[in-house]
C-alpha cells in the first residue's frame, strides 16, 4: 500500500523534498515533539506559551501518508504553507521513499524499539483504533501476523534494517535513534539530535538550562497530562490519549508466553544477524 501511494505521489510531482526539509520518520510522540522544540526553539522561545501545549506532537509533524496526502489530507497545512525549514513524519520504509527524499540533502531521523515492546504497543494501539463493530484483535492472532511480517508497512525487522544500513552508509542523512538510549539518556540524545540537525545548542542555552526546559516541556507525563491529549482529537478515528500508553521498556513481560517469546527471539537472531543492530529489551531499573 505504501509503496502504491508513493508512487502516485512521485508521479503528480506532489512529494518534492527541498533542501531544508527534515523527515522523522517512525517516530514515536515523544521523539516529534523533541524534534518541533529543538528545531523551532528560536521561534517559540517561550516555553510557558508553546504549540506543545495546545497541540499534540501529531499534528505539529504531520504524517506524509495520511495528513498530507491521504485521508486527512485537508486537516493539515499544505506543504507550501508550513513553517520552514519544514517537518514532517512517514513510516513508509526506506527503500520506498521518492528520489526527492533519498537524494536530497534533507535529514531523517529514524527512531524504532525492541521488537517484543513493539508488538505489544502496536497491538494495544491498533485495538484501541478499532470501530465498535469490529472485533477485537487477539493476542495470539496479532502475534501470528507480526510473526510473519504481516503490515501495512512490510515487516518491522526489514522496516528497521532499511535505516540502519542507511544510517550506517549515509550518517549525514539518517540518523538512527533507539528507543531505549534514548530514554536512558534524554539529554545526550537531544544534543546529539540538535547537532544531526544542523542546529547545535551553544554554551549559552546549555548554561541556561534550555536542553533541560525542552526535555520537561516534551516528557511523557507533562504531555499525558495535557488536556488536548486528554480531551483532543486528531480526527474522528483517533484520539490523542490513544497515543499514551505506559512508555516503559520491557513491558512486553506482561503479555508474552515462554513459547511466543522463543519464537520472535529466534526471528529476530535470524532477521538482525550479523547487521550490528541490537536491542536492550528489559528495563535496566
Amino acid at each position: 500500500m505504501a509503496s502504491s501511494d508513493l508512487t502516485e505521489y512521485e508521479l503528480r510531482g506532489e512529494q518534492e523534498a527541498s533542501e531544508e526539509e527534515k523527515l522523522s520518520q517512525g517516530c514515536t510522540t515523544w521523539l516529534k515533539a523533541l524534534t518541533f522544540a529543538i528545531m523551532y526553539r528560536q521561534r517559540f522561545a517561550s516555553f510557558e506559551n508553546h504549540p506543545l501545549l495546545t497541540s499534540n506532537s501529531h499534528q505539529l509533524l504531520p504524517i506524509f501518508e495520511y495528513g498530507i496526502y491521504g485521508e486527512m489530507k485537508g486537516h493539515f497545512p499544505h506543504p507550501s504553507n508550513m513553517i520552514e525549514p519544514r517537518l514532517f513524519s512517514t513510516h513508509i520504509p526506506f527503500h520506498a521513499l521518492v528520489n526527492s527524499i533519498k537524494e536530497s540533502n534533507c535529514k531523517i531521523i529514524y527512531i524504532c524499539r525492541n521488537l517484543f515492546d513493539t508488538f505489544i504497543s502496536t497491538w494495544i494501539f491498533m485495538n484501541k483504533l478499532k470501530q465498535d463493530s469490529t472485533p477485537m484483535l487477539t493476542l495470539d492472532e496479532a502475534f501470528e501476523m507480526f510473526s510473519k511480517g504481516i503490515h501495512t508497512y512490510g515487516p518491522w525487522w526489514n522496516h528497521m534494517m532499511g535505516y540502519w544500513k542507511e544510517s550506517i552508509a549515509r550518517p549525514h542523512k539518517v540518523l538512527f535513534l533507539k528507543y531505549e538510549d534514548l530514554k536512558e539518556d534524554v539529554n545526550f540524545n537531544v544534543k546529539r539530535v540538535a547537532e544531526f540537525l544542523g542546529c547545535p545548542f551553544t554554551q549559552e542555552e546549555e548554561s541556561s538550562g534550555v536542553i533541560e526546559s525542552i526535555i520537561k516541556l516534551c516528557s511523557f507525563e507533562k504531555m499525558k497530562d495535557l488536556e488536548v491529549n486528554k480531551f483532543g482529537a486528531l480526527n474522528k478515528k483517533i484520539e490523542n490519549k490513544h497515543f499514551f500508553w505506559k512508555a516503559e521498556i520491557g513491558d512486553w513481560e506482561n503479555y508474552l508466553s515462554p513459547l511466543m517469546v522463543e519464537k520472535l527471539s529466534k526471528i529476530i537472531e535470524e532477521k538482525l544477524s550479523g547487521s550490528g543492530l541490537s536491542f536492550r529489551v528489559h528495563s535496566s531499573i
